[in-house]
């Protein structure tokens, strides 16, 4: 199936509207430590919000990126864990038909698939808190914005410009930091080039990641390094049976990581 996702996407269907790019991640999860440093890193580029005990309700914990604990489930000596973090999937859909479960379910089009950079945006001037979006998502990685916006003193002159601040009663979610792509493009404009080299677009979960457990980049572009490391036999992509066809890829050398990942219970997936 993994393979089908791969070669079997052309450019055919964007035929008229220019170079099309695939941007996504490819996380190593036997480098990841469980750290967290790529949640601080997304809060505080994002401009999230935050209270001073974010642990008590885990319903209204507004993250983009999570980080889980899975184990194996065997008892010492034989346990092992692994730290999978989870932003927005990005998914592309079925057989590369741009079906992605919350662009398809989303009343105000508040959500959309971009053909141009494989990215799926929120755009939060049009949401008006229905939250069909979060309830399509497998991957749960949408969160409603259920209070306004508040910064201890002084804080709000650390805010990031390029990224407006949401209202209270909108989804939020991941935007791949769509914000830096604009900036590297701009960039690329002013000293005449058409092309936005691989370093000039980074995440800020990406950099921030100490173990280097995540890689970012053009999923369909051979110079970057996704482009193997997404072939790896170790990789896979959570629930990838949905056929939602995430642009966030997952490498792990353990085989139970693997079948967690899937979902594969038992017997199933094997053979």
């Amino acid at each position: 199936m993994k393979e089908v996702h791969h070669k079997g996407h052309g450019n055919e269907h964007h035929k008229g509207h220019g170079r099309t790019y695939k941007y996504g991640m490819v996380i190593d999860l036997d480098k990841c430590t469980g750290c967290g440093a790529c949640m601080v890193a997304c809060m505080a580029e994002n401009n999230l919000p935050f209270r001073k005990d974010n642990t008590n309700d885990r319903l209204t914990q507004n993250f983009w990126m999570r980080v889980y604990k899975i184990s194996n489930g065997r008892p010492f000596p034989d346990s092992e864990i692994c730290y999978i973090p989870r932003p927005c999937q990005h998914c592309e859909g079925y057989d590369h038909h741009h079906h992605t479960p919350c662009v398809s379910v989303c009343p105000a089009t508040a959500t959309d698939y971009s053909h141009e950079t494989g990215i799926v945006s929120q755009i939060y001037t049009r949401c008006f808190g229905c939250r069909y979006c979060m309830a399509a998502c497998p991957y749960h990685v949408r969160v409603f914005n259920w209070w306004d916006p508040k910064w201890p003193k002084g804080m709000n002159k650390y805010l990031n410009p390029d990224v407006s601040v949401r209202m209270r009663g909108v989804v939020e979610k991941c935007s791949f930091c769509y914000h830096r792509l604009q900036r590297a493009r701009n960039k690329a404009y002013v000293e005449g080039r058409r092309e936005v080299h691989e370093d000039e677009y980074q995440t800020a979960c990406t950099q921030a990641c100490p173990a280097g457990a995540v890689t970012f980049g053009d999923l369909i572009n051979p110079k970057h390094k996704v482009y193997k490391l997404k072939d790896s036999p170790y990789a896979f992509r959570l629930l990838e049976k949905l056929g939602t066809n995430p642009k966030v890829y997952y490498v792990s050398t353990k085989d139970w990581v693997r079948k967690a990942g899937k979902v594969f219970l038992g017997n199933e997936g094997r053979g």
